[in-house]
């Protein structure tokens, strides 16, 4: 009786898998549209920020000159760019700070986690 007990649960447990094998992530299709300037498939920080600096000021992507871009790793959720009044995760992130410049200006954008680079107006150390 014990044994049917134990071969109804590994039947029950072996439903609850899926056909390609465990350990698989499920992916997520895209919805919706992006508001955001579009770039070359795969860009990186540098072209997504350049697109959206040249989308912003409307000028032609030659008069935006790229000063720095370095791999970061931010100390918390603000990623370089809190604002105030907001609580942010208190976590190591793995992102980028990409410096722009344009007319004679300087941009700074920051991304990190799963966050695409935007345009940073404080920008604060890292």
């Amino acid at each position: 009786m014990r044994w049917a007990g134990l071969v109804a649960v590994a039947m029950l447990l072996g439903a609850c898998g899926n056909e390609s094998g465990a350990g698989e992530d499920p992916t997520m299709s895209p919805t919706g549209s992006s508001s955001r300037p579009s770039a070359s498939p795969g860009a990186g920080p540098v072209e997504l920020a350049k697109a959206d600096l040249v989308a912003r000021l409307g000028v032609d992507a030659g008069q935006v000159t790229v000063v720095s871009s370095e791999e970061m790793t931010w100390s918390d959720g603000s990623l370089g760019c809190p604002e105030p009044g907001m609580s942010y995760t208190q976590a190591l992130i793995d992102g980028y700070r990409v410096i722009l410049e344009a007319d004679g200006k300087r941009y700074h954008y920051h991304s990190g986690g799963s966050r695409p680079p935007f345009l940073c107006a404080d920008p604060q150390g890292g």
